[in-house]
């Protein structure tokens, strides 16, 4: 189980490239390289969600913890490029109706 977390920071910009799998397993390592961003005041996050074949609840936990903290600091989060399959999961547990939620992918890493 694999995870490959591609981050490009450009002042207030942060463009998050993620592959592989986020699972129990590969969670605490995208946890720890991301929430650092979520306590940035006043900055704009796009995560990059192609490369990602499979994501469970704990993968979930991760993106809904970012969100709050970036929430929290007036900054913004997009995620991007999801499958059909991680559309589904986000509508699925009602993230897609608060979260920016879009299945292109944008520019950046």
């Amino acid at each position: 189980m694999n995870i490959s977390i591609d981050i490009e920071e450009t002042g207030k910009r942060v463009f998050a490239k993620i592959s592989g799998e986020i699972d129990a397993y590969t969670a605490p390592k995208l946890r720890e390289t991301i929430s650092k961003y979520g306590e940035k005041k006043g900055i704009w996050m796009s995560v990059d969600l192609s490369g990602v074949s499979y994501m469970d609840s704990t993968g979930l936990g991760v993106f809904v913890g970012l969100f709050k903290s970036i929430r929290a600091n007036d900054s913004t989060l997009d995620i991007n490029g999801l499958s059909e399959r991680l559309k589904r999961l986000f509508d699925i547990t009602g993230l897609s109706n608060i979260m920016d939620i879009n299945t292109e992918a944008e520019g950046g890493v």
